[in-house]
């Protein structure tokens, strides 16, 4: 019995796992003796001071990256300073490089025309008396205004200008095109001072464009201001101011946008007369940019440019001629000549160097007179009724030629006459032509023109010949007064309006005309015309 629950046990004892025999870390909780208590606090303040070492750890990182991070900020920030101040160092040193000796590419296109080396290719042969101001004004030695040259086109005001420019090489000076659209004339202005508008600027790149980068007039306003401080520096270094010609004011509309244009520039050159740091030459070609600079104007000194008196362009021919082309002309031959070019630069400029003098004058006067015809011819009493604002113009332009003409009749009373160009008063050509509009439509088309003085004329001695031609021709008269009263018509139907009543009583009914009739002092005369008529026979 007892060896059979041995071997049970001994069975048993293979299915029942083995006790671990190895101690077991549990925390005990006894009371023990005072060393033992400062054991264990030992023990516990060794891992406080593990927590604090780490806590200290991780704020040592925290400080290392906020310096980090500040330090870049700083780099950045000194970097985009370093590059700001050195594109503002840049703009002003390419601005002064601009006004260093040389030509823009612009100058020296205008330039190449011409040649000192042979007499054929310019006309220094034809001594001109303003050479000598606007040789003064270019160079910097006539200071403390600002100037218009106008004149009618060919009379040499862009050669003169372009000669005084190729005496100091280009020196101080920045010449542009005006241009009818702000933009072109924006960038017109910003190619001759070398500026880009900080359009180059890479800080641009990280920014939206704000209100003041909306308009063209804005940006001239900041190429004027950095302007300005290179005209500072050759104040100081030098004494003498920066020139800016603009050519062909003209060319800029009489609108809203041309007359703000013409404003800022005007602004701009009455403060800098007065403090001699620039000197702006305007060169136009009508009298409605005279008119809009006159307004405002305290420092502003027009300068005309006409037509060469008879004995000085007749003598240089004369010289002309015998030195190109060894020829001894006949000064009754140069007589003829002048009463047929008169003293146009350009005309006696292609004149002398055509080897026909009086075929190359025929040919001028013809193209003049086809001019004429092809611009203001009136059509007569057949007139559309949509040709009547165009025939408005192309009869102020027969009026103008009558008026002149007769003008001229009285002058050749004179027997000192010399043959200049007869003149009407301005005030005295609007009211012959009843609209002053009409006045600035023909100087537009270089038909008539109006010098500085106020004063209306044939635009040059061919045209006054091309106004007598056509103006002698059979009928003529006739024709003009058939187109005027053409003209009165339809602006008379334009005034009338009618009421219709029909079928009022027995088929019949009435009309009432309402005309308005103009008078003079600009009042009305409003007249009401009332008639009966039959629907079976229409009146």
């Amino acid at each position: 019995m007892v060896r059979l629950l041995r071997s049970s046990r001994g069975r048993l004892a293979q299915f029942i796992p083995r006790r671990d025999t190895k101690p077991r870390n549990f925390p005990i909780f006894e009371v023990g003796s005072s060393q033992d208590a400062s054991d264990r606090q030992r023990k516990y303040a060794g891992n406080d001071g593990a927590g604090e070492s780490a806590w200290k750890s991780s704020l040592s990182k925290m400080l290392e990256g906020a310096a980090t991070a500040l330090g870049s900020i700083g780099i950045l920030g000194l970097a985009g300073y370093s590059y700001h101040w050195y594109y503002k160092s840049l703009v002003l040193s390419k601005m002064e490089n601009a006004f260093a000796p040389g030509f823009s590419s612009l100058e020296r296109a205008a330039l190449s025309r011409q040649d000192a080396d042979s007499p054929t290719q310019d006309d220094d042969w034809i001594p001109r008396a303003e050479q000598v101001t606007i040789n003064g004004i270019v160079d910097g030695t006539i200071q403390g205004h600002y100037y218009l040259v106008t004149g009618e086109k060919g009379t040499g005001k862009t050669s003169m200008i372009l000669k005084a420019m190729s005496r100091i090489e280009g020196e101080g000076i920045a010449m542009l095109e005006a241009h009818s659209n702000l933009e072109i004339f924006r960038i017109r202005l910003g190619k001759a001072l070398d500026y880009e508008f900080h359009e180059d600027y890479i800080g641009g790149l990280f920014s939206f464009k704000g209100p003041r980068d909306t308009t063209p007039l804005l940006d001239i306003e900041r190429a004027f201001n950095q302007m300005e401080k290179i005209a500072l520096k050759r104040q100081e270094e030098s004494g003498r101011p920066l020139v800016l010609i603009i050519n062909g004011t003209h060319f800029l509309r009489d609108d809203e946008d041309g007359q703000h244009l013409l404003e800022l520039l005007q602004q701009r050159a009455e403060l800098w007369a007065t403090s001699r740091l620039v000197t702006v030459i305007l060169n136009s070609d009508e009298h409605w940019t005279t008119e809009r600079l006159l307004r405002q104007a305290t420092r502003l000194q027009v300068i005309p440019v006409r037509d060469i008196e008879k004995k000085i362009a007749i003598e240089s021919v004369k010289n002309f001629r015998a030195k190109a082309f060894h020829e001894a002309v006949p000064t009754s031959v140069l007589e003829e000549v002048y009463s047929k070019i008169g003293g146009r630069l350009r005309f006696l400029s292609h004149v002398a160097k055509s080897r026909d003098m009086l075929s190359a004058c025929e040919t001028i006067c013809e193209k003049e007179r086809l001019w004429l015809l092809d611009q203001c011819w009136i059509l007569g009493a057949e007139m559309d009724p949509g040709a009547e604002n165009q025939q408005d113009i192309c009869a102020s332009a027969m009026i103008m030629a009558k008026a002149l003409i007769a003008k001229e009749k009285e002058l050749m009373r004179d027997k000192d006459y010399d043959g200049r160009l007869p003149q009407i008063p301005l005030h005295e050509a609007r009211e012959l032509v009843t609209n002053n509009e009409f006045l600035k439509a023909l100087d537009h088309i270089n038909i008539v023109t109006i010098d500085s003085r106020s004063m209306v004329q044939a635009d040059s001695v061919a045209m006054q010949n091309a106004f007598r031609v056509v103006s002698s021709q059979p009928g003529f008269d006739e024709h003009l007064q058939e187109t005027l009263d053409r003209l009165d018509e339809l602006e008379s139907l334009a005034r009338t309006r009618e009421l219709t009543v029909k079928d009022v009583w027995g088929g019949k009914g009435l009309r009432a005309v309402v005309e308005s009739k103009s008078k003079k002092g600009g009042q009305e005369d409003v007249v009401v015309t009332i008639k009966g008529f039959s629907s079976e026979g229409g009146g």
